[in-house]
């Protein structure tokens, strides 16, 4: 028996209804016809959007979902999966639960528009939240391409995603071009926009008023989504062992600086967990937090153009094992471009007196390479950490390399930070600042950089030159006995792993997961330089 699914009218309205409650696209729901003859157990696949039907014998192995009781499925072609925007869009977000599976030979879900998880919701324009909507799982060893600076992963607020893959097996999403059999030409920064996770976390963009009356809905960058509320331990899904190549768009129509991250979180809550992410080669920020108290750890960054990790709005979460790189990549034109601005922009607040702390993550076992170029990106320096917006931070164990220093240096400040290092809100502990130069400026209000790190004895920093040795002959682990770390398990012992090392990795490990995933990381950064 042939059971022959189209969308019925009642799927279009829903769709209608769905695109009408937020979404950055607008497109009219077109019918996508997926056939499945029972008599002879093979699936027969309509081609979205063209008619073109595959009549091959091979089972479907792409994501699906149900819609008035027809089935929507991906293309499977040439060993990949395909999915128009008839599939998902911004305008037609996904409802249903989907499960992206680790294809045979290689292959990759290709989305030609973005996945996007749930509905995008503005309660001001009558919009009701669903608390829990839909999840996508994606399996270990799955591989997501895209294919355009817009493309996005987007995960709405009140949706899922559950990416858990494994050292052996991570789950990698890229552009196309880093795809061979997609490739049209080599990848870079920019060919597609990342991911965005919204959460029911607290922001200083809403005020208490809104969060009470749940009409709290900051605005994100890049692309126009909605996040904020008054949950800070909301969880929106797992990103475990994942790698987040190229990314970071400007999307069309957007002004300059109004860009996508390789990783958003927009007020995302401490149970969501992030543990075991790549980023190399982004466009704009590699993490960018916009309040909320996700946590991060095993944290790798490498010659993204902007900043690696950018601090906003109130985040009060905590990191751990964090290594950050600055260096070059070979561009499209076969250029040499400068990667890297600040290691971390600090942030302390987007939007002052809303009741909300200015951000004061507690932030352990770092490393920051600089370089001594300036990014591609804005044409600023290479920075160890910026300081900004009243940001009431503190790093321990950390090491801040700058070897050279002509037109760069480790620190910078804002004038809104000054009063923040007088008053030792924002601080260092038990950290090396290996730095050729040690700030952009040495004075810092009626403070000093080098007061900072070592007036009080028991912040236990020590500063050193450039041409010192602190850095494994891996480069990347920091040398034996370098410095005694800070016990961070008396900040949180939930959270904090004990350590007897500082930096992001020991000089004693070489065979853990982490020792692995960093490796792994620097040496693909450092194999891509010329």
């Amino acid at each position: 028996m042939e059971i022959k699914n189209t969308f019925k009218a009642s799927a279009i309205v829903l769709a209608l209804a769905l695109a009408g409650c937020g979404g950055d696209i607008n497109i009219t729901p077109t019918v996508n016809d997926t056939s499945v003859n029972n008599s002879n157990n093979t699936t027969t696949t309509t081609n979205e959007g063209n008619g073109n039907v595959d009549t091959g014998t091979d089972e479907n192995p792409c994501a699906s979902y149900d819609v008035s009781g027809s089935a929507v499925q991906g293309e499977y072609t040439g060993g990949n999966c395909e999915y128009s925007k008839n599939f998902v869009s911004p305008a037609s977000p996904l409802s249903s639960d989907i499960t992206l599976a680790k294809l045979d030979n290689g292959g990759v879900h290709f989305f030609k528009s973005s996945l996007v998880v749930g509905e995008n919701c503005n309660t001001s324009d009558s919009c009701t939240l669903i608390v829990d909507g839909p999840t996508v799982e994606i399996e270990a060893g799955a591989t997501l391409a895209f294919d355009d600076s817009s493309s996005r992963v987007q995960i709405n607020r009140g949706a899922n995603i559950e990416a858990v893959g494994t050292y052996s097996d991570p789950i990698t999403f890229t552009s196309a071009n880093a795809i061979a059999s997609l490739k049209v030409s080599d990848a870079q920064p920019q060919d597609w926009g990342g991911i965005m996770i919204d959460g029911f976390g607290i922001t200083d963009q809403c005020s208490d008023a809104e969060r009470a009356a749940v009409t709290c809905n900051a605005e994100s960058e890049g692309a126009v989504t909605y996040y904020g509320g008054n949950d800070n331990t909301d969880n929106s899904g797992t990103l475990k062992f994942v790698k987040i190549h190229y990314a970071g768009g400007l999307p069309a129509g957007a002004e300059e600086g109004n860009d996508l991250n390789s990783l958003s979180l927009f007020a995302v809550g401490s149970g969501t967990t992030i543990d075991y992410v790549d980023i190399y080669a982004g466009y704009d920020d590699g993490i960018e937090l916009f309040g909320g108290a996700v946590n991060l750890k095993h944290v790798v960054v490498t010659d993204t153009q902007d900043d690696s990790i950018d601090i906003d709005a109130g985040w009060s979460g905590n990191a751990q094992f964090i290594l950050i790189k600055h260096g070059s990549v070979v561009n499209a034109a076969g250029n040499t471009v400068n990667m890297g601005n600040g290691g971390f922009e600090s942030d302390g607040t987007k939007v002052k007196d809303n009741n909300v702390a200015p951000s004061a993550p507690q932030i352990a076992n770092v490393t920051v390479l600089t370089t001594d170029e300036t990014s591609v990106r804005d044409g600023k320096a290479s920075v160890a950490i910026k300081l900004d917006d009243f940001i009431s931070a503190t790093w321990y164990n950390t090491v801040l390399v700058k070897t050279t220093a002509t037109q760069s240096y480790c620190f910078e400040n804002s004038s809104d930070a000054e009063q923040v290092v007088v008053d030792g809100d924002v601080s260092m502990k038990n950290s090396v600042a290996a730095c050729a130069v040690l700030g952009k400026s040495e004075a810092v209000g009626s403070t000093t950089f080098t007061n900072w790190l070592t007036d009080d004895a028991d912040a236990n920093n020590t500063i050193l030159g450039g041409d010192a040795d602190v850095i494994a002959s891996n480069g990347f682990a920091t040398i034996a006995d370098l410095k005694v770390p800070f016990d961070v398990t008396t900040i949180d012992a939930n959270f904090f792993e004990s350590v007897d090392f500082i930096g992001a990795v020991s000089p004693t490990d070489t065979s853990s997961d982490w020792y692995d995933w960093a490796k792994d990381a620097y040496d693909n950064a450092m194999a891509n330089e010329q």
